[in-house]
């Protein structure tokens, strides 16, 4: 790739569009990154932080196909973060992850055809594989979108996909819940202690996107393949490492949680590419002719396993404590560290 590109960032003010933006901000390869959002507090509390004219603000909403545009002109290549992504939320308001989830990733796609960018990636999650909630089900429709729009791009043009697991420390996610509990001396809430979730890093799963970037066929999802532990294990790896005495108690799971992560289904697994880091899935390019869906079967899919946080390396208590001290708020919290430098939304 060469040098001084236009990256866009949709939800470019959460956690992961953050960790984005800090992976590229001090890369030559982009000479302007884009932070589009609806949100003008964060956009402003990332540009008192930030203080870097590099960094581009543009105040819209995916939904928005105008707000999309906008933000489009010129553009280079995309990081599709935007989405509605708490669970109970979007089981009350269904129809609003839909208009984020789908019709605004769909705004999204058609303006990057439309301005004929290079590369668009999408960031998806595990609840989009065998979905059971809303939120889930609207993230499985924006993969099926993007895979649907990579068909017919041009031959300079690519779109493609990364699936992630459970970020850790993420905004939402457990660890800054299980900590503040700690902190305040109050029982540790967890669900089930078999439990597990997949663990990786804000700047682990950053590395992704940039491979995909760079390697992508149009219509690809990329797996990262990480560790996992039991919720178990992770509340007891933190109570050692704050030295902590809090007692853990057994919530029960909640409505729409899973008891493992799936990452890759049966049926992808059956055609998935093993890249070492990575799996590569290749996109389902059968054109309408519905008789190569009857005629035409893949025997492998009732053999093969998917690729869940139930058969992946599991982490015991002391790789759990190893990988939670390279968090931020761990080295600030343990070590001693100093994270100013470290934008949190």
């Amino acid at each position: 790739m060469k040098k001084g590109n236009i990256l866009l960032i949709t939800g470019g003010t959460g956690s992961f569009g953050n960790a984005v933006l800090r992976r590229f901000l001090e890369d030559d390869f982009f000479s302007e990154i884009r932070i589009l959002s609806r949100d003008e507090k964060k956009q402003d509390d990332m540009r008192q932080f930030y203080k870097n004219d590099k960094i581009k603000y543009y105040l819209g909403d995916t939904r928005v196909k105008r707000s999309v545009d906008t933000a489009m002109m010129g553009v280079d290549f995309v990081f599709q973060a935007a989405a509605l992504k708490q669970v109970p939320s979007c089981e009350f308001f269904p129809m609003e992850a839909v208009r984020t989830n789908v019709q605004g990733a769909e705004n999204v796609l058609d303006a990057a055809i439309n301005n004929n960018i290079k590369s668009l990636v999408v960031l998806s999650t595990d609840k989009a594989v065998y979905p059971i909630n809303a939120m889930g089900m609207s993230k499985a429709l924006s993969e099926k979108l993007m895979v649907a729009k990579s068909r017919g791009l041009n031959t300079n043009q690519t779109f493609s996909g990364t699936r992630y697991g459970n970020v850790m420390a993420s905004r939402g996610s457990v660890i800054p819940l299980f900590i503040d509990q700690i902190k305040a001396g109050n029982p540790i809430s967890i669900t089930d202690p078999e439990m597990t979730r997949f663990m990786m890093t804000l700047d682990d799963a950053v590395e992704l996107v940039w491979f995909a970037f760079n390697n992508s066929q149009s219509g690809d999802m990329f797996v990262q393949k990480a560790p996992a532990a039991t919720v178990e294990v992770l509340a007891i790896a933190l109570k050692e490492l704050y030295n902590a005495s809090n007692p853990i108690n057994v919530i029960g799971t909640r409505h729409g949680e899973k008891l493992f992560e799936t990452l890759v289904n049966r049926e992808e697994m059956s055609k998935a590419i093993d890249l070492g880091d990575y799996y590569r899935i290749p996109a389902d390019n059968r054109d309408l002719n519905y008789g190569k869906y009857f005629s035409q079967g893949e025997t492998k899919v009732t053999t093969i396993e998917e690729y869940t946080s139930h058969n992946t390396q599991r982490l015991d208590v002391d790789g759990m404590k190893k990988l939670l001290l390279k968090l931020p708020i761990i080295k600030k919290d343990i070590m001693g560290e100093d994270i100013t430098n470290i934008y949190e939304p």
